[in-house]
């Protein structure tokens, strides 16, 4: 039986390898904040030392929102006794000093995992992470307590404050592992030591701070590493590059895939466009005919992953079936939104990357039985010196799949991908390229009637979620 994980100032001091220099070491700490303007009375501050900031300098506002104290490294007012600074409301509960509060952090979370009896399951990959996580969450929650990171709180900072929450006492935390450099999943796997590790796949993400799609693979493949003999990997046989790597793992290997042999493995999948998909799975512990509203074989990759995992927890098949015919994406990722004024859009605005937004584009092209076909596609960023070559081919990829209006939205890169469809037969005056969000949700509020179907797609820093809130706004 999995136990709640106390936490006291000693505990946290001793996990931090740091000194305790003001407070009885019995103090219970409710939790750890790393945000002065989110900190609840009872939480303990750790004041991180960004690129852009310096946490110490909030210490006085966590204290004076209710922080019992702080962890701090090298702060000399709090040495000499002035400790929070003339504003605060008085000195710390406790304080806390280390050599370096992200490292504290880290140790901290650790530690409550470690202490905590659940198992872990740690998810990477270049796309799909979110869901597939939801998904697993999702299908295990059936039978088990089971604890699930919010959003992408998947980095060296976010994880961690991931993993204290298993202070609660779940089960099982499903975690993802978020990287855009060699060296973060190595860091993470370290920080979370996952019984059980899941490879979705290796796509063109992130492309711009790697030589290759083989070098993020072999970043990816860090999450293989300090294996024990008793934990499993789940792995996507159908990404040749994710197993070319799979087969060094220490551990148990189980795969997934889709038309491809597998451990779990889908045959007779039936794209039904914006209705979702239907296959059927075949697994060691029988077969299933498993339906999903899920969009795309992207998504179907995701629910197989998903189902991988839940069988290695005692899941029935019967469970997954019956869950995976209620699934609803989350949030901006591949949301089916029916307006009230006859729009329907595809909400994929959280991300993107280009073999993400051709598997998007063809999503699109399969829709039936609407007017037009409308596209509205952001930037993708962290591409490097492949930036053209990929809008181009995305451009290409738009006109092929039968896009009737296609809106681009950034800088250079975004204006090839315009130009690409072009040239590849889309008519120029259905084709516009726009430099910011503004005016591509008020070009799109303008040229979008109803019965079209429209999907929004872009990275994170071109901020297409707000031609999504438009067109809710103007068709609602």
């Amino acid at each position: 039986m999995v136990q709640p994980v106390p936490l006291t100032a000693e505990t946290i001091a001793s996990a931090a390898g740091g000194q305790l220099i003001e407070g009885d070491r019995t103090t219970p700490i409710e939790r750890l904040s790393i945000d002065s303007r989110a900190v609840s009375p009872g939480d303990l501050f750790v004041a991180i030392r960004g690129a852009r900031f310096d946490g110490h300098q909030f210490v006085p506002a966590a204290m004076a929102r209710g922080a019992l104290g702080a962890i701090v490294s090298a702060a000399p007012d709090f040495e000499r006794g002035t400790r929070t600074g003339r504003d605060a409301p008085g000195p710390p509960a406790v304080l806390i000093k280390v050599d370096d509060t992200t490292r504290a952090l880290q140790a901290v979370a650790r530690d409550v995992r470690r202490r905590s009896g659940a198992r872990v399951i740690a998810i990477t990959g270049s796309a799909g992470k979110t869901t597939t996580k939801e998904v697993i969450a999702e299908f295990l929650a059936a039978k088990h307590r089971v604890f699930r990171n919010k959003g992408n709180l998947n980095n060296h900072i976010g994880l961690p404050l991931s993993l204290i929450e298993l202070r609660t006492g779940p089960e099982i935390a499903v975690v993802e592992l978020g990287m855009n450099h060699a060296g973060e999943i190595r860091t993470l796997v370290g920080i979370a030591e996952p019984e059980v590790r899941v490879w979705t796949n290796v796509g063109d993400a992130h492309l711009g701070f790697f030589d290759s799609p083989d070098a993020i693979a072999d970043a990816k493949a860090e999450i293989l590493e300090n294996a024990r003999p008793g934990d499993t990997l789940i792995a996507n046989a159908s990404d040749p590059r994710v197993m070319a790597r799979a087969r060094r793992f220490a551990g148990r290997l189980v795969t997934f895939g889709i038309d491809t042999p597998a451990d779990v493995h889908a045959t007779d999948v039936e794209l039904r466009g914006l209705d979702g998909t239907r296959a059927r799975v075949r697994t060691a512990a029988g077969e299933v005919s498993l339906y999903t509203p899920l969009l795309g074989l992207g998504n179907l990759s995701n629910v197989l992953a998903a189902t991988a995992t839940a069988l290695e927890f005692g899941v029935s098949l019967e469970t997954i079936r019956e869950r995976a015919a209620t699934l609803a994406p989350a949030t901006h990722r591949g949301q089916l939104l029916r307006l009230p004024g006859g729009v329907t859009v595809i909400d994929d605005s959280y991300n993107s990357s280009p073999s993400a937004l051709r598997r998007s584009l063809e999503l699109l092209g399969s829709a039936e039985g609407c007017a037009r076909k409308v596209a509205v596609l952001g930037e993708m960023l962290e591409l490097g010196a492949h930036a053209a070559s990929l809008h181009e081919e995305c451009g290409r990829a738009a006109a092929r799949t039968g896009v009737d209006i296609l809106i681009a939205v950034g800088g250079p890169p975004s204006r090839v991908l315009a130009d690409a469809a072009i040239k590849a037969g889309m008519n120029e005056s259905s084709v516009f390229h726009v430099d910011t969000k503004e005016e591509a949700a008020e070009l799109a509020r303008s040229r979008i009637r109803p019965g079209d179907v429209v999907l929004v797609k872009g990275s994170r820093g071109i901020g297409t979620e707000l031609v999504v809130g438009r067109l809710q706004a103007e068709f609602a």
